[in-house]
């Protein structure tokens, strides 16, 4: 059964509450990236039953700091009383810091995962079917709220080889696209339905057109020294976006006629080691629109024009993929 994607919310003001279109499937995930308030005492995210204040929450996520005291605890509200709590005395998201929360409904349980690593098991204590909201409170920020729905996974073809970067080591020889692995379970997290293994490689199907987003979500490595999102054509690179943490830059640049066009590299470097990041790449006519975290980094003037056949997303280099989204 197909589902219509979802858009996701951006930069949602808190208290938020927004509707789950369609409700809850199993094998879908919401995603949430934001960050913790400095001086955070709690917050929380819920999944209810309506978008009332006195709605049945399936789901209460309420990590707490206070006291010295740090735990989540989790719990569901029905008909107006709470039942019993079940706490960890663990706090996955540090404060002052980015985060991200992944919650995939299962047949018999919520499967949370903070920053890419599973971290609970919530068993159903009302049928996921009823849910169609979600909302988020307390002291927090929010970048983004995604909904990835049970995917369905056409065949790949064959892609061709892409030029090597100067500077930047060459990716694997590859004669055609390698059948779409799921990662190894985490910590007794399930698989991913999709295989994010870097190198990563997908269709965009359609290629790009203005109003076109693309969402990639992932955890850059402790010791990273260079990532690289790249837009692909059969023949070159239309985007290719490079931050270098062994220089403190993000570079940008194109790639015909089997050469380098010319760099970009003014601008900051928004991402950090050893952190969660998100990146939304958005097609305007004449340029891409780069937010990370939630915020506008970078902007690219389009330098190959047939936007239709911009259709390869590339990801490689020193980081981990939670979620893709084309």
């Amino acid at each position: 059964m197909a589902f219509n994607q979802q858009q996701p919310f951006y930069n949602p003001k808190i208290p938020f509450t927004g509707s789950i279109q369609g409700g809850l499937q199993n094998g879908k995930s919401i995603i949430l990236s934001g960050r913790v308030l400095p001086r955070a005492d709690r917050f929380h995210v819920n999944l209810q039953c309506g978008s009332h204040s006195a709605s049945d929450i399936a789901l209460h996520f309420n990590p707490r700091y206070e006291g010295g005291s740090v735990y989540v605890v989790h719990n569901t509200c029905q008909k107006g009383r709470w039942g019993s709590e079940e706490r960890k005395y663990e706090s996955p998201f540090a404060l002052g810091h980015p985060f991200t929360l992944q919650i995939l409904v299962t047949q018999d349980t919520y499967k949370i995962s903070t920053n890419g690593r599973h971290f609970m098991d919530y068993r159903h204590r009302i049928s996921y079917t009823q849910v169609d909201t979600i909302s988020v409170g307390g002291m927090v920020e929010l970048n983004s709220v995604v909904f990835q729905n049970p995917p369905f996974l056409p065949p790949q073809p064959g892609f061709p080889a892409f030029p090597q970067q100067p500077g930047f080591p060459a990716f694997p020889p590859q004669p055609g696209f390698p059948a779409q692995h799921a990662i190894p379970p985490v910590c007794g997290f399930p698989p991913s339905p999709v295989g994010y293994t870097i190198p990563y490689k997908t269709i965009i199907n359609g290629g790009l057109y203005p109003g076109k987003n693309i969402l990639i979500q992932g955890i850059i490595n402790p010791n990273a020294k260079r990532v690289t999102f790249n837009l692909c054509h059969r023949t070159g690179i239309a985007l290719h976006y490079n931050p270098r943490f062994d220089e403190n830059v993000v570079v940008r640049n194109s790639h015909k006629m089997e050469k380098w066009d010319t760099e970009e590299r003014f601008g900051g470097m928004p991402f950090q080691r050893g952190q969660p990041f998100q990146v939304t790449i958005t097609c305007n006519p004449h340029h891409y629109n780069v937010f990370v975290n939630g915020q506008q980094a970078h902007t690219f003037n389009h330098r190959y024009t047939n936007l239709h056949e911009i259709d390869i997303l590339e990801v490689c280099g020193d980081a981990q993929l939670t979620l893709v989204q084309v």
